[in-house]
């Protein structure tokens, strides 16, 4: 019923168009229990070996969190959606499901410094080698995927870089040689950006930032747009279009284009315990309701940010894809709708110093690791969050000694800025 609406009537009803049928609840409830009674014998059995659906533990299946990974699944428009414990979570269980010893991923470099942490050291003690390439160029995906490539991998809007790849000839080039699009919209959210549109396959976001948009729930979510053909690779992807070891079927066969999802909840929450608990997944809920209408804001404050920025005597640079200096410009205004995103960087002319100084001089700009608050936050990237890159890594990540990355939040823009203002007085 809802797939008829628009996406803001989508955020506060996909996933729960009607009342909770044992108690005509109209707010979504929370079934916090570990587990559920099975009517006798054969239905136990059949859920086991995932001829019902049913419930059967909270590890990995639960009815809140279900309308959660229903809802962003039509936000999305994708076919089903996992809901993990956090981003990163939704990252390794993707990973997971795809990739196995003596894989490779192809990704772009220019990703947030915890994705490349885990490709680099993570990833590759269960002997899965990352090649790391120029985000933007089509053509160096194709040079560095081969035969071995488990999927291709981008972020829909630069974490911090803020560019914006050329979507569409990546996947071309990817489905050219068989390999699925695995990409992080944790910057583009499904308000911005839908990239399953665009030729991508599957998705992850960490719902921490603006899906839930308040600082207090963790949170991440895999999304299965149900188009790779993965029962014409059953070597290469056995966990999807073979005979799967775990389970003694075939998932493409079984699920159709579900495959994916049910495989990463049935082979990686279930055995690794990566699922999203019900009361995150309920809060999450609220925070999505109005995903929508803070966007709006966020993007609009972006822009204004941006803008008082460029024309700052202090400020050496600074980087918003809705700038028609962005390099991405074109891409950003192809690919994302309705706005920017909430994340402009920029960089101060007295540099490095100044620049970690600044995060400690705001007032209203709260100085933490992380973004998509409602609340305008600030950090460097440089000493935190790619602290763990080397100098080379991080240039090619885009990140600059000098940036700092600056999440815009929904209060006035006239107390934002003035707050930019006094802080970079402060330390200049």
């Amino acid at each position: 019923m809802t797939d008829d609406y628009g996406f803001g009537t989508r955020c506060v009803h996909a996933g729960q168009e009607e009342p909770d049928p044992a108690t005509g609840a109209r707010a979504p409830p929370i079934y916090q229990t570990s587990s559920y009674v099975f009517e006798d014998a054969d239905t136990a059995a059949d859920r086991y070996a995932l001829n019902d659906d049913g419930n059967v533990y909270s590890r990995f299946d639960n009815p809140t969190v279900r309308m959660l990974e229903n809802r962003i699944a039509s936000l999305e428009n994708a076919v089903d959606a996992v809901a993990t414990g956090s981003g990163m979570a939704a990252l390794d269980a993707g990973t997971f499901v795809l990739a196995a010893n003596g894989d490779n991923i192809v990704t772009a470099s220019s990703i947030y410094g915890g994705t490349h942490s885990y490709y680099s050291n993570t990833a590759s003690r269960r002997g899965i080698e990352t090649r790391f390439v120029d985000t933007l160029d089509p053509d160096a995906y194709a040079e560095a995927i081969d035969e071995d490539t488990a999927y291709v991998h981008f972020e829909t809007i630069g974490n911090p870089s803020l560019v914006v790849p050329p979507m569409e000839e990546i996947s071309e080039v990817a489905h050219d040689h068989g390999v699925p699009v695995f990409v992080d919209n944790t910057f583009g959210t499904p308000a911005l950006c839908n990239p399953l549109d665009h030729g991508v396959d599957l998705l992850w976001e960490s719902t921490t930032k603006w899906i839930h948009g308040s600082g207090t729930t963790v949170g991440g979510v895999l999304v299965d747009g149900g188009s790779f053909p993965w029962d014409e690779y059953p070597e290469k992807f056995p966990e999807l279009g073979g005979e799967n070891e775990a389970f003694g079927k075939n998932f493409s066969e079984a699920f159709g284009d579900r495959a994916f999802s049910v495989a990463a909840r049935q082979r990686a929450l279930r055995s690794l315990g990566d699922g999203q608990k019900p009361f995150d997944a309920w809060a999450t809920l609220q925070g999505a309701e109005t995903l929508s209408l803070r966007m709006e804001r966020h993007c609009e404050n972006a822009m204004a940010v941006a803008r008082h920025l460029e024309d700052h005597p202090e400020v050496a640079w600074v980087t918003y894809p809705g700038l028609e200096s962005h390099e991405t410009h074109d891409l950003a205004q192809q690919y994302l709708s309705g706005g920017f995103g909430g994340i402009v960087t920029f960089g101060l002319e007295a540099g490095y110093d100044a620049g970690r100084r600044f995060c400690e001089e705001t007032d209203l700009a709260q100085f933490l690791a992380n973004i998509g608050d409602a609340k305008t936050l600030v950090i460097h990237p440089a000493s935190t969050t790619h602290a763990q890159l080397s100098e080379a890594e991080q240039r090619a990540s885009g990140v600059t000694p000098d940036l700092l990355r600056f999440s815009v939040g929904i209060e006035d823009p006239e107390d934002i800025i003035a707050d930019i203002d006094e802080a970079i007085e402060r330390v200049t």
